[in-house]
């Protein structure tokens, strides 16, 4: 047996012993980790409890105190001297209870690895800014002024327009008229873009929510959001109505965010699907209140 299984086993056996005379309860006591590996090894002990460490062992124990401690392939067994009842159970239960705080550990680690980054792209030529996922990637020829999406599901995208400077003179976002006329024309924007020529296909939306707000900059800003779907036929030649039985095809949540600079207006629009949406209310959001309108210098 090498010196750090055995100056390991024989550490947890006194202690478990000395518990057991003590009559105190079984948990694995502290001074089993005064017994530290050595170096080369410590690496290999990350993530493990002292159960573990004993149990891959494979040794047996000799006869330590009143106590008599194997540990096996078979897991870690007890043989009791003078009646000393229970404490085989307690060893195993406080190295179930290292393993787990052990895995707790390394859960919150993971979770913190997955907490989202951000980048933020700034068009000072056309006047915007705003964050996006870092993983997501920029498609050029989408044909809006810039496009990202999420390069693992296509349906989760953001993306800007603005109008033309030689057509339009906005002066505020108030020009819209308040925020729930501005959803209208957010809303027959959106029902021509997703307007199909397919036979049995057909396309609802809807205005789930609207809002303003004055942004980090002190200007103001539209909120809307859209939910649409679609549908189609699964037999669309079928002669009986009964026979043309409408499935939903995708439902989307679209979120616009509307702003007004240099006499132009700016919409950000989110797209994510539905049944995710409010899963990713969090993201969303900060995606939304980042996007800005800058001004341009003359």
């Amino acid at each position: 047996m090498s010196s750090v299984c055995w100056s390991f086993t024989q550490s947890m056996a006194m202690s478990l012993t000395a518990r057991a005379l003590s009559g105190g309860v079984g948990i694995v006591d502290s001074r089993i980790h005064a017994a530290a590996p050595s170096p080369a090894f410590s690496s290999s002990l990350i993530g493990f409890s002292p159960l573990h460490y004993v149990v891959g062992c494979r040794r047996k124990v000799r006869k330590l105190g009143r106590g008599v401690i194997e540990a096996s392939s078979r897991g870690l067994e007890e043989k009791e001297e003078d009646g000393a009842e229970g404490l085989s159970r307690r060893a195993v239960l406080g190295g179930l209870l290292a393993g787990y705080m052990s895995l707790s550990g390394t859960e919150a680690l993971d979770a913190r690895a997955e907490i989202p980054t951000y980048r933020k792209y700034v068009d000072r030529l056309d006047g915007y800014a705003f964050s996006y996922p870092s993983g997501w990637i920029q498609v050029r020829g989408a044909g809006a002024d810039v496009f990202f999406r999420d390069p693992v599901n296509l349906d989760e995208n953001v993306l800007v327009e603005m109008s033309s400077p030689s057509s339009s003179k906005f002066k505020s976002v108030e020009d819209l008229g308040p925020p729930e006329e501005a959803a209208k024309k957010v809303l027959q924007q959106q029902l021509t873009e997703f307007m199909s020529t397919r036979i049995g296909v057909r396309r609802e939306a809807n205005i789930t929510a609207t809002r303003s707000r004055v942004g980090g900059d002190g200007k103001l800003y539209y909120e809307v959001e859209v939910v649409a779907s679609s549908y189609a036929n699964n037999n669309q030649l079928a002669v009986m109505p009964g026979d043309r039985v409408a499935k939903l095809e995708w439902s989307r949540r679209y979120l616009s965010v509307l702003g007004v600079e240099n006499s132009r207006l700016y919409q950000l629009r989110l797209q994510v699907p539905e049944n995710v949406a409010d899963l990713e209310q969090q993201d969303l959001r900060k995606i939304m209140e980042s996007f800005q309108v800058l001004k341009l210098e003359a």
